[in-house]
């Protein structure tokens, strides 16, 4: 029911637990993931810390305070849920990642850190996709935040709602800091979660929600 109703794969936000992990078994049975209970998921602190795995999580663990996972593991899920923020996956030839850019995260530099540790595990050219977050119309931003955005990436993350007040574009924040470490195949869905109340969670829309999730895994 709402606000969780729908596929919320969040065990962090209020929803019933048991539907929530009904939720997670239905995606694995769809996808052909594996057993959600060896997904990475993250603590998604809104900072830039990449970590690195190379197995499952250990049972009743404490999960990473981190935005972004890396591994060159074969079949192990990698997890970033949101409901606004932009969800990045990652692969060269011999590595996946993901990443969860807020725009914290993108002043942070997280995209650059992903990267890096990406190339650590992997070999061959990088490439990424920007998953549905919020889009510029929708998302009207704080103008001493968005001048120190600016300040880092250049004019091209400034942009204007719907309704003309200045915005953040975090999409092209994340493609400009893709940039600047070399990854020009990046792909874009262009959904924005804000705009579609039917398909997607948004936190600025609703307030309590739940989260979608992109999941990665290494063939």
């Amino acid at each position: 029911m709402p606000p969780y109703a729908s596929l919320d794969l969040a065990a962090h936000v209020g929803d019933d637990p048991a539907a929530v992990a009904e939720n997670r078994a239905r995606l694995a049975r769809r996808a052909g993931l594996p057993d959600p209970a060896t997904w990475w998921f993250l603590d998604q602190v809104h900072g830039a810390t990449v970590v690195t795995v190379e197995a499952p999580p250990d049972p009743g663990a404490s999960v990473p305070a981190a935005d972004a996972a890396v591994t060159a593991a074969p079949g192990l899920a990698l997890v970033v849920l949101t409901a606004d923020c932009a969800p990045v996956a990652i692969a060269d030839d011999d590595a996946v990642g993901v990443v969860h850019v807020g725009w914290r995260g993108l002043a942070g530099d997280v995209v650059a850190g992903a990267v890096d540790a990406l190339r650590a595990v992997g070999r061959g050219e990088v490439r990424a996709a920007i998953g549905p977050c919020i889009r510029p119309a929708h998302y009207e931003f704080g103008r001493a935040e968005l001048d120190r955005l600016i300040a880092r990436f250049g004019p091209g993350v400034e942009a204007r709602t719907a309704d003309g007040r200045p915005a953040l574009d975090v999409a092209a924040g994340v493609r400009m800091a893709f940039a600047e470490c070399g990854v020009s195949a990046v792909d874009d869905t262009g959904d924005c979660t804000a705009a579609e109340p039917d398909r997607f969670f948004s936190f600025r829309r609703d307030g309590r929600t739940g989260r979608q999730a992109v999941v990665v895994v290494k063939p």
